[in-house]
């Protein structure tokens, strides 16, 4: 007996057939890496980002004409951290696709020297870099980015949140990046964010060092018809069904969240058996399961901000899109301590990225968030 193969893929590389719509923003990525251009690729959290860069990466014409770097740096707090992420991706990367390439790194990066060891069993050079190993950033990174510009293939790094330099307590990070990036002529660079107003700014403000220095591309939530079709296609292969108010509860509940879609659906897929449909019961049922299972973590993320940042979290989760956050009238409405504490207090929320602000609106960016505060009324 063959069993089925879930469809809705929630970790790791997609392949193409499990792979939902996003054909324009494909393109687009595609067309931007041929004409040498750097992208500047945003859109909220648990959106498909990273996936979407996987799912181009892995087109032959891209696999077979460049190579491809990715480097995640959410977890980074300082410039030195920064340089060790981007040197051991590189080295993944690049320098161990042959020998020659790896003895190239070791004689571009000399400022890494004591990073480097020797595997005499597979008779090639290691490289283990430490913090504190990185004694001189800048010089490390005109190292890194020399020796990628010296590889023979056109290289293409990824450098995902990259919102996230600008929390580094070193000064002018955006115009010391911004000046190495401008020389290279064998590399582009996709800077990836989840946090668009951070990123908004520093791509398109003139006042920050790469005005202007990358083409924009946006994810929004995949049209709800289309990934509607693809979730009814996917079921009825298996020989299964599911509602379109079904599929639509989901949907409409998430916010068209990517991740959060995919993974009531996984669920949803192995909850249905052969021959049978999964109805707006089912999935209801799913979605309170799967708020139960991040009740820990839901937890811990508020367990970090202060009272007066819960205070104006809440408001913001009532009001569902708040308007006039500093105003003497919703300060009053949700017995807020003051305006200019509702400001300081948004701004920490903004930065921990627990809410989010368009245009002059905000609301929970979260929306697993936003569902877990409602079973709790507050």
């Amino acid at each position: 007996m063959v069993k089925n193969i879930n469809p809705f893929i929630v970790a790791g590389k997609i392949s193409p057939q499990y792979f939902c719509d996003r054909v324009e923003e494909a393109s687009q990525l595609e067309k931007s890496i041929d004409n040498q251009m750097n992208v500047v690729l945003t859109s909220p959290r648990r959106m498909g980002k990273t996936s979407l860069v996987d799912f181009v990466f892995d087109k032959s014409e891209i696999k077979n004409n460049y190579i491809t770097i990715s480097v995640d740096i959410l977890h980074t707090t300082t410039f030195r951290e920064f340089i060790m992420c981007l040197g051991m991706a590189v080295f993944d990367s690049v320098a161990t696709r042959s020998m020659k390439l790896r003895k190239q790194f070791v004689t571009f990066l000399k400022s890494l020297s004591a990073s480097f060891g020797y595997d005499t069993v597979q008779n090639m050079p290691t490289f283990d870099v430490k913090i504190g190993d990185v004694q001189n950033p800048e010089f490390t990174l005109t190292e890194i980015f020399n020796y990628v510009e010296n590889v023979g293939k056109r290289c293409i790094i990824v450098i995902d949140e990259f919102q996230q330099i600008t929390r580094y307590p070193e000064k002018n990070i955006e115009a010391i990046l911004r000046a190495r990036i401008q020389k290279l002529s064998n590399v582009n660079i996709v800077f990836s964010g989840s946090q668009r107003r951070l990123m908004e700014e520093m791509f398109f403000s003139s006042r920050r060092p790469f005005f202007q220095s990358a083409k924009s591309l946006r994810l929004e939530p995949i049209n709800r018809d289309v990934y509607q079709e693809f979730a009814k296609e996917h079921f009825k292969q298996a020989k299964k069904m599911i509602t379109e108010e079904a599929f639509r509860y989901v949907y409409d509940t998430f916010n068209g969240v990517t991740l959060y879609v995919q993974r009531i659906m996984k669920d949803a897929f192995a909850e249905t058996p052969t021959g049978q449909t999964c109805d707006i019961m089912v999935v209801k049922q799913l979605v309170e399961d799967y708020i139960a299972e991040n009740d820990s973590r839901l937890r811990e993320q508020l367990a970090y901000i202060t009272e007066a940042q819960k205070e104006l979290l809440y408001a913001i989760h009532k009001e569902k899109q708040a308007q006039g956050i500093t105003s003497i009238a919703f300060n009053r409405k949700y017995r807020l301590r003051s305006p200019s504490s509702t400001q300081s207090a948004s701004l920490r929320l903004l930065e921990y990225d627990l809410i989010t602000r368009k245009e002059k609106v905000y609301f929970i960016s979260d929306p697993l968030m936003s569902l877990w505060l409602d079973r709790r009324k507050v």
